[in-house]
């Protein structure tokens, strides 16, 4: 083990839980024990009582953004087992990847992001509808993600930025064709090295690529709709 930088320690190792079954299992079953008993300990880790972090995201929606007559659905990131688990990454410097020591997020972070995705599209009004991919609303359009880095990274600095890279894509549902794709990120510097500090940088991170990602996507439907076109074309076969 590592001494972190100002309060606290890290462990060192990849997250022990992921999103799917079987180790997301055991991430639930650890996140249960430590919040009933308190002075249980991770499993594979130590004997330190986990804190559970649970982000505070607050919709901040542009009243500007266009309105479209669309029901959307948000599918559920994709991310790598070590991006999307329970246990806090950070960055201590380039290419090294550790876990803070006795911390725990309450939901992986897809799961966060795609929640900060729905509640931000929700507080515009902007949409006819918006729901989960595999809610069962039929929808017209749908955006897919791909989680990236959710981590907090030193970067040669005193204190880690809580950072978060997304890839998204805007499909039509009927034929699957993209209308329209780009890559986000947010780097938000915490107020210092305390796990409920960063945790809190992440809060910030998360509402503002929730702000970038749905403005864009109403921003590229309204495009769509002032060409004339309700969903994208199928990709057509090259000349032979």
């Amino acid at each position: 083990m590592r001494e972190e930088r100002g309060r606290g320690k890290r462990e060192e190792g990849r997250g022990t839980a992921g999103r799917r079954a079987g180790s997301s299992a055991m991430a639930g079953i650890a996140l249960v024990a430590a919040v009933m008993l308190g002075g249980c300990s991770l499993v594979g880790g130590s004997r330190d009582p986990a804190t559970i972090y649970a982000p505070t995201v607050m919709p901040a929606p542009d009243p500007a953004w266009p309105a479209l007559d669309w029901q959307l659905s948000i599918s559920r990131p994709e991310a790598s087992r070590v991006v999307g688990a329970t246990r806090i990454a950070v960055r201590p410097v380039p290419g090294e990847l550790q876990v803070y020591k006795g911390a725990l997020w309450a939901k992986a972070p897809d799961e966060q992001l795609q929640d900060a995705l729905l509640r931000e599209f929700e507080a515009s009004g902007k949409l006819k509808a918006v729901a989960r991919q595999g809610s069962g609303m039929a929808s017209d359009h749908r955006i897919e993600l791909d989680l990236r880095r959710f981590d907090a990274d030193y970067a040669g600095n005193a204190v880690p930025s809580a950072t978060i890279e997304v890839g998204a894509m805007l499909l039509g549902s009927e034929n699957r064709g993209v209308i329209a794709s780009r890559a986000f990120a947010q780097a938000v510097p915490a107020a210092g090295t305390d796990p409920a500090q960063v945790s809190a940088a992440f809060g910030q991170a998360l509402q503002a690529i929730a702000h970038d990602i749905a403005g864009w996507t109403l921003i590229e439907g309204q495009r769509l709709k002032d060409s004339g076109n309700s969903a994208p074309s199928r990709p057509q076969a090259p000349p032979r």
